[in-house]
């Protein structure tokens, strides 16, 4: 109510109180919101200069979203298969993919988990590749203690309804890259250096576009809703690891039916029960 009562509905301040939320939830220096996580995806691969020919290392097991972010700036997505047990993609199946023309890896926490993100680590870090991580489904999972959100160059997150957090339609990334950052805020603006408020901020009556850019703006009316929404995701994470555990328990011996493998050190987000 105090968003619709408000001078913004948009490009307002409560877009940079939910950027600000997300990013210190997770334990990143900068968030970037915009209208979905394949807006947030795309988002990525512009920072990351994606274009024509460049080959970016997905798994096959995921939302058409992350191959397809690499296909909008011209890139070519390279399949990396996962561990069957976790289907997760699999770091030694990564290792083998790598070209000349590989430009980054995006590793997805599919159903929850946390990827293998030491082993994409190295390899990343080896290749001088940067590495972006898919983490729609795992907003709150935590890897060796760390949180989804703080394990790679730049991860992603959606806004779904069908998420654990939902701003309606919505995403963001975050990043410790300040670049990175000020370069998804160019792109989700038309690729004009400044918005409203920030020109409200500083008395400024003119914007230059300098470069081409997409409509990925989010609104306030949405932000307010993910801000009350974000609050709530722990005792959410709580009541899914209670809810999977009741199934763990039910599967227990079943020789028809097994459950995905989880690894030691991760602590699960179940998106999803995957079996």
């Amino acid at each position: 109510m105090a968003v619709l009562k408000s001078d913004y509905l948009t490009t307002g301040p409560k877009v940079a109180e939910f950027e600000h939320a997300v990013s210190t939830y997770v334990g990143a220096k900068h968030g970037v919101a915009v209208a979905s996580g394949t807006a947030a995806l795309h988002c990525a691969m512009y920072a990351l200069g994606i274009g024509p020919g460049d080959e970016v290392i997905v798994p096959p097991i995921t939302f058409a979203a992350t191959a397809n972010c690499v296909c909008f700036m011209g890139g070519i997505p390279i399949f990396a298969d996962v561990d069957p047990a976790t289907l997760l993609i699999n770091p030694q199946e990564v290792e083998k993919k790598i070209t000349k023309k590989t430009k980054a890896i995006i590793g997805v926490d599919y159903a929850g988990q946390p990827c293998n993100w030491d082993g994409l680590r190295d390899i990343a870090h080896r290749h001088c590749l940067p590495l972006v991580a898919d983490g729609c489904h795992a907003i709150g999972a935590k890897y060796k203690g760390r949180k989804v959100g703080s394990l790679a160059d730049m991860t992603v997150f959606s806004f779904h309804p069908v998420k654990h957090v939902t701003t309606g339609e919505g995403g963001m990334v975050v990043t410790d890259d300040p670049e990175y950052a000020a370069s998804i805020r160019l792109f989700r603006n038309h690729g004009i250096n400044t918005d409203a408020r920030q020109r409200e901020l500083t008395k400024a009556w003119f914007y230059e576009m300098v470069d081409l850019g997409y409509n990925y703006r989010i609104t306030d009316i949405q932000c307010a809703l993910g801000v009350s929404q974000l609050r709530k995701n722990d005792t959410w994470l709580a009541r899914r690891r209670d809810i999977a555990s009741i199934y763990d328990n039910f599967f227990l011996g079943n020789t028809l039916v097994a459950p995905l493998a989880k690894a030691e050190g991760c602590a699960h987000a179940y998106h999803l029960y995957v079996v």
